[in-house]
């Protein structure tokens, strides 16, 4: 009898630190998951704030692409003047609060204006009601039936109202 008992308590042992270890390793696996997406997360989020520091110099010059823009406190309106679109398609990055409207308005009936970040939008069809505070990016794309130019010169007004 004292041999069963004894038996059975090594085997309960056997198998509680059996399930242990099993628990033990399934933790250290969920702690690796999480430190690989986090440095992923970290990764992307380097990545963004590149191309942010980019779009930031960028938007001192009419040539380059993607800008950053920022609209000054007292004014809605941010005006680009003698842009120049190099490419196919010249992107602008925005940081609007939720519930501000964006319109885009442009000198040249050749150039399509969509928001193509965080949904679609074509201007085309009116204002964007912001509804998140996330990256917006405005694609200005040359949609013209001629050959576009090599330095395709356009103006710009785009409006962020509350």
């Amino acid at each position: 009898m004292h041999i069963v008992l004894f038996s059975a308590a090594a085997l309960t042992l056997l198998l509680a630190n059996a399930c242990s270890q099993e628990a033990f390793s399934e933790q250290t696996a969920d702690i690796e998951a999480a430190r690989t997406l986090q440095k992923q997360q970290d990764v992307a989020n380097i990545e963004s704030n590149i191309k942010n520091s980019y779009a930031r110099l960028a938007s001192q010059h009419t040539d380059i692409c993607p800008k950053l823009l920022q609209k000054e406190v007292d004014n809605s309106i941010i005006e680009r003047s003698a842009e120049i679109m190099v490419d196919d398609h010249c992107d602008y990055f925005l940081y609007p609060r939720t519930g501000q409207h964006i319109a885009v308005e442009l000198d040249d009936n050749q150039i399509e204006a969509l928001l193509i970040v965080p949904t679609l939008h074509n201007f085309a069809d009116g204002d964007y009601q912001v509804a998140s505070y996330d990256k917006h990016v405005i694609r200005l794309t040359y949609n013209g039936a001629t050959y576009k130019s090599e330095r395709f010169t356009y103006d710009v007004v785009i409006t962020v109202t509350d």
